[in-house]
């Protein structure tokens, strides 16, 4: 609820309407599921419900009926830590010869779902509160395209691979599917105790309870794929002996580790208490099961993969807090870097992957995202993230390690980056099925010129010599820690040269603000877009044009009053229902906020942060979603939402974090075992706020702080700490 008490969503009509505008999602390492508040999976709507593994969905439809009904829904919801689904589903009246003789609620069903390896776990437990016996006809409906994510999205594909025979058994059914690049993917649906009858799309059951008796019965989906070419001659999926239960506790064990690896983030304010409680177990979500260890998907249902520039950023804000998810970024991305020259996947020795996909496509060449590095930021983005890592741990080990890669980055950006030699990087697309705009507005009409025009490659950004900047700053600090000071100064050299000549081309003085990029005939694109804001952060802009950056950027024509628009609003292209050109992106205000916060304007970044904080209270599970619609805040009413965002988004989830790490200036010096307080600020909203398990080295501290006036007065709550508290106020 806002503070006037009203709550209202708004969606923007689309050719194909969703579903459900409250879809539930789960996710498990490479699996996840998109359902209906019922737990159904309904065909129709936008498409994006099903089961998903591996960039396959091995369910397309999955409903249960009672008396060949659907069942009425009272309310249904996914635990705070993102575990379980559960569902509270009743009957209908239901009638015979036009009398009702089963009332509406007379049984009660209680639908539970997790995720765990590949598979999906189910509960169904029913329950008579009649006075009189119960025979319930129950029936679950399935099937299953095996159609790839790409499809899903709305690729069309000339050839398809073939549906293999169904096999069904008494308990158990088995779909299959051999795709074009000779995979066999299978859904086993297995079912305890055995249905009464079971056919290849559907189970039928037959519940008898007596008055107040309940009963309970397990469907469990297992989903497996091999390369081997299947002649439908044998069964294929392996059936997964351990039961509803025994799962059920190995997954949270899994659960409870991770979660031990944030500090607990609390405050007076319940909405920002329960802000960052889902905040914590959403970037937690999209790491668990992992194959690539403490490396968070960037979102579902589009983006659950590997994603370089996501997953930077979301190491970037989560940092402060839990500097294993940046350790598992870096890892996993210099363990993929690119060794080659390969322009169907604009690969380039040094450069970081953009996504990585397994699905059927990919691995066909369909789409060029198998191994794909179509991305102009996120090799300057893991240097910058290498530095920072060192900064926050002081581990000196790793860095050693992957130096070479960075090094590597930095080789990449000069030799390929500035493919033309004018000091700036840029992009230009070289496969033809990849990404024709290649920074993070990567809409293909995202970078224009003022009159509307789309500028024409190589296209310099602003926010990527500023991500550069960073980087040379970032790679001399690392220099200097391994000894090689002469190289340190040159790398400083290079940084301060490229802030000279970003400050005389990227400027717009009409504007107050920077270009948004230069084009390939290196003409400015002079249009006011949130990445200015990014230069902010970065620290490429000079104290005194950061400051009217500031005052453009919260703007009424750039802030809506729930977040920082992408493009402002007088800008020829704006439009706040698109995807790049008007709407509002949590980690683009996340990085803006911090911009602003680095010179000083720590009260502006509040207002991001409150913004973003109500908005977290109009939208369901407190979850911000990956953008929403850029429409100006109008009193009494919530946010337009985007309908196809994808929800929950790592870096999304993980905005929070920065934006209050902007505000209070925290600083974290493992070395030295001290963390300092630069100027601490607490917006009204947040009187107070509690850190407790914050890690410094090996020993973790709890805090406490509370706003005083204009200042933020920070306790240690246990005095005898070794760890020292450094506060710096005006």
């Amino acid at each position: 609820m806002d503070r006037a008490g009203v709550t209202q969503h708004y969606y923007i009509a689309t050719p194909l309407s969703p579903v459900d505008d409250r879809a539930r999602v789960l996710k498990y390492g490479r699996t996840f599921f998109v359902f209906d508040r019922l737990g159904d999976v309904q065909p129709g709507g936008l498409g994006e419900q099903g089961l998903f593994v591996e960039g396959t969905r091995h369910l397309s439809q999955l409903k249960a009926h009672l008396w060949r009904t659907p069942p009425l829904l009272l309310s249904s919801t996914v635990e705070t830590n993102n575990f379980l689904f559960s569902a509270d589903l009743a009957n209908l009246d239901v009638s015979r010869y036009q009398e009702v003789v089963i009332p509406r609620g007379t049984l009660h069903l209680l639908r539970s779902r997790f995720l765990w390896k590949k598979s999906c776990y189910e509960e169904f437990l029913f329950v008579n509160h009649g006075l009189s016996d119960l025979f319930v006809p129950f029936r679950i409906t399935f099937d299953a395209d095996f159609a790839d994510i790409f499809e899903v999205r709305g690729i069309h594909r000339e050839k398809r691979g073939k549906r293999l025979s169904t096999k069904v058994e008494n308990a158990s059914v088995l779909l299959s599917y051999e795709g074009l690049d000779g995979v066999v993917r299978r859904t086993l649906l297995q079912s305890d105790p055995a249905p009464a009858r079971t056919s290849d799309g559907e189970l039928e059951y037959e519940v008898a309870l007596r008055s107040k008796e309940r009963a309970s019965f397990h469907l469990l989906v297992s989903c497996d794929s091999d390369g081997s070419r299947d002649d439908g001659s044998r069964n294929g999926g392996s059936r997964n002996s351990i039961g509803y239960s025994a799962a059920i506790s190995a997954a949270h064990r899994e659960l409870e580790t991770a979660g031990g690896a944030f500090p607990r983030l609390y405050s007076s304010n319940s909405r920002f208490s329960d802000w960052i409680s889902r905040s914590i177990a959403d970037v937690q979500m999209m790491m668990v099961g992992n194959p690539e260890p403490n490396y968070p998907y960037a979102g579902v249902p589009w983006f659950s993969t590997v994603f370089g520039r996501d997953g930077i950023i979301t190491a970037l804000q989560t940092l402060w807090l839990n500097p294993a998810i940046a350790r598992g970024v870096l890892e996993c991305l210099a363990a993929m870097q690119a060794t080659k020259i390969d322009p169907a996947s604009d690969a380039e020795p040094g450069k970081i992957l953009h996504e990585m996909r397994s699905g059927e496509m990919a691995a066909l060449g369909e789409v060029p995202f198998g191994r794909y590095y179509g991305s102009v930021d996120a090799t300057a983005l893991f240097v910058m993230l290498a530095g920072a890592y060192y900064e926050r741990t002081a581990d000196r080990q790793f860095i050693q390690r992957i130096f070479p890669h960075v090094e590597r980055a930095l080789e990449w950006i000069d030799n390929f980056g500035d493919s033309d030699g004018d000091g700036f990087v840029e992009y230009a697309r070289h496969s033809t099925k990849g990404l024709v705009q290649q920074g993070w507005k990567d809409s293909d009409d995202s970078i224009f010129h003022a009159d509307g025009s789309l500028a024409e490659a190589p296209i310099a950004l602003c926010e990527v010599q500023g991500y550069v900047y960073a980087a040379k700053l970032a790679a001399a600090e690392l220099c200097l820690v391994l000894g090689d000071s002469g190289k340190a100064g040159a790398l400083h050299a290079q940084a301060d040269e490229l802030r000279e000549r970003f400050e005389e081309q990227f400027w717009c003085e009409e504007l107050s603000t920077y270009a948004l990029a230069l084009d390939g005939r290196k003409r400015a694109c002079q249009v006011r877009t949130s990445n200015a804001g990014h230069c902010l952060y970065t620290g490429i802009a000079s104290l005194e044009r950061a400051r009217r950056v500031a005052e453009t950027l919260l703007s009424p024509e750039s802030f809506s009053g729930w977040g920082v628009r992408t493009v402002a609003s007088r800008e020829v292209r704006y439009n706040p229902l698109s995807y790049h050109n008007g709407s509002i992106w949590p980690h683009d205000n996340s990085l803006v906020a911090c911009g602003l916060a680095r010179y000083g304007f720590k009260k502006l970044s509040g207002r991001i942060l409150l913004g973003l904080l109500d908005l977290s209270s109009m939208v369901e599970l407190h979850r911000l979603p990956e953008l929403f619609c850029g429409l100006d805040r109008r009193p009494g009413e919530g946010p337009t939402l985007y309908p196809v965002a994808c929800s929950p988004q790592a870096w999304a989830a993980a905005a929070p974090f920065l934006i209050l790490q902007a505000c209070l200036g925290i600083s974290i010096d493992a070395e030295h075992q001290q963390i300092m307080f630069d100027h601490p600020c607490l917006p009204d909203g947040i009187p107070q706020l509690a850190i407790d398990g914050l890690r410094c080295g090996n020993v973790c501290v709890d805090l406490f702080l509370e706003r005083r006036n204009d200042t933020v007065l920070v306790q240690k709550k246990d005095t005898r700490s070794e760890i020292e508290i450094v506060t710096i106020v005006s």
